[in-house]
């Protein structure tokens, strides 16, 4: 079947690549800027006079039901699909994850984006598929009869075991490869793992491995492993909210190494202090750079504390941003009057150095690098400063060529992982925990990951870097509310299935020119 999006306010789309252009009618490139303009007018600013009515206005407002024209508020899903069967990852998961000995009358690629597709239209929760179940123009957008309800996708996930979930894992990471080898010579140039772990409570009583966490929160404590480049989940995996947070993290660790390194020419990991596995420092170094944070251990201390003041430098910290407009006074520090009138204790930073030694963990047998940050504290009552105080902050790394504020930066850079983990749990809903075991719910994680994963995707497909940066850093709603919810009339006809943009938005020409991309990748 030929897959089109057609858009009756269409725009002619200029690559700045050789790539072939987007070709539109002049009627609809006409229309087009008619509505483009016509907006650009409403929004202009305008010095009005008192108004006698309110912009909301008491109109008689009706309902009707079409009877010809049928139309989803989520016309973006057409582009994720294309995307996905440019991919063949449909065809791949029927490949490499066999679940169901026959098919009646789904396929594993059809529970699997059965449940990506619900959170790419916006569902949370494993009982929002029914709204698309019942709703058939959104099943003849993606061609499909019909598609499994709630129930049948909670069997599917049972079906899982931890085989059956990496060989998911390994078949998406195998499409997402084909991405990387789309991305200009730059972005192979350096490739940075990140990986953490958090806590995914859960309200239930009976989910089969769950435990207490070290916070007190019931529920699983999975680990998280990223490409820092484009905020893409490498590895997801679920265990028992009791776990540490570095259990198991070498050998996945390793997995996402021998995944990136044949694309990639340098490879680092980073992570915090409870991913600082020594045992694993020998061999690591011999395959990736890597940066740490390491416990500020009582020897360590007693390094730093007598290092000679020559060996410190200020450690100076780049701005949060860059300020475009005239600057403004800033406003009270509220929270700070509130701190001093009320006499709270606070810890106030005065300064913060940088200094570095060679250091030999017990488990190495190499000698590596060890970045320590001075922090120079005041620690105040009230008004009344109770004493001064120094606190110690190491990080460890084989790397011997970039300077001990920029290993620090570059630890701290790796903060960014909070954002995506937010994300996660609150955009994607990745971490919901819908079924009843351990298993089952790491299924759906890996699958609801893959809705975030498409987004990136979407956006390293786009020919402009600008719009490339800006999907890469989008918070999973507002690239929903750009790209996916875009009203369409869709309309079969022949060997077409169209979609017919009914609206206008400024992220119409990312759209096209994005869509049209997709339509001509071709992979070997």
């Amino acid at each position: 079947m030929c897959f089109v999006i057609g858009y009756n306010r269409n725009l002619q789309v200029t690559n700045t690549t050789k790539r072939s252009t987007f070709q539109v009618n002049k009627r609809d490139h006409k229309i087009y800027l008619r509505d483009k303009q016509n907006l650009e007018t409403r929004l202009v600013r305008k010095q009005y006079e008192d108004q006698p009515d309110t912009m909301f206005k008491d109109t008689n407002i009706q309902y009707q039901i079409a009877d010809r024209t049928r139309a989803i508020g989520f016309g973006g899903i057409g582009a994720m699909h294309k995307l996905v069967c440019k991919l063949k990852l449909d065809k791949a998961i029927n490949k490499n994850v066999i679940l169901l000995k026959v098919h009646v009358p789904y396929w594993e690629s059809d529970h699997v984006l059965n449940i990506a597709y619900n959170v790419l239209t916006g569902g949370t929760c494993l009982e929002d598929i029914e709204r698309l179940r019942n709703d058939e123009t959104y099943m003849n957008a993606l061609d499909a009869e019909r598609i499994p309800d709630p129930t049948t996708a909670g069997d599917f996930l049972r079906r899982f075991d931890e085989t059956w979930i990496f060989a998911l894992q390994e078949t998406i990471n195998e499409a997402r490869a084909k991405i990387w080898t789309l991305q200009e010579a730059s972005f192979r140039k350096e490739a940075v793992i990140d990986v953490d772990g958090t806590i995914a409570g859960t309200t239930g009583e009976c989910k089969e491995g769950m435990d207490i966490a070290y916070n007190g929160i019931w529920g699983y404590a999975p680990l998280i492993i990223t490409l820092a480049n484009t905020n893409e989940v490498l590895y997801l995996i679920n265990r028992p909210g009791n776990r540490p947070s570095n259990d198991g993290a070498a050998e996945w660790l390793d997995h996402a190494i021998d995944r990136v390194a044949p694309v990639f020419k340098k490879v680092w990991l980073r992570g915090d202090t409870d991913f600082s596995l020594t045992h694993n420092f020998d061999r690591w170094d011999e395959m990736v750079g890597f940066v740490f944070g390491y416990d500020a251990k009582r020897n360590l201390i007693e390094i730093a504390d007598t290092l000679p003041e020559s060996s410190w430098t200020p450690l100076e910290r780049p701005a949060r941003y860059e300020v475009k407009t005239e600057e403004r006074q800033r406003p009270e520090n509220v929270k700070e009057r509130m701190v001093k009138q009320r006499e709270f204790t606070n810890i106030r930073l005065n300064s913060e150095q940088v200094a570095e030694f060679d250091y030999r963990p017990v488990h190495c047998h190499k000698t590596y690098r060890m970045v320590v940050v001075r922090k120079n504290l005041t620690v105040e009552k009230g008004e009344n400063r109770l004493f001064d105080e120094i606190r110690y902050f190491f990080y460890i790394t084989n790397d011997r060529t970039m300077t001990p504020q920029e290993i620090v930066l570059f630890a701290n850079d790796r903060c960014n992982q909070e954002n995506i983990i937010a994300q996660l749990k609150n955009g994607v809903n990745a971490l919901r925990m819908p079924s009843d075991s351990l298993v089952s719910n790491w299924a759906y994680m890996v699958i609801a990951a893959l809705a975030w994963n498409l987004k990136a995707w979407y956006g390293m497909v786009s020919v402009a870097p600008a719009v490339r940066r800006d999907v890469l850093r989008m918070e999973f709603k507002r690239f929903l509310v750009s790209f996916i919810q875009i009203p369409c009339q869709i309309v079969a006809t022949g060997r077409k299935l169209m979609y017919r943009i009914l609206t206008h938005s400024r992220h119409l020409e990312t759209f096209f020119s994005t869509f049209n991309h997709i339509r001509e990748l071709r992979f070997t």
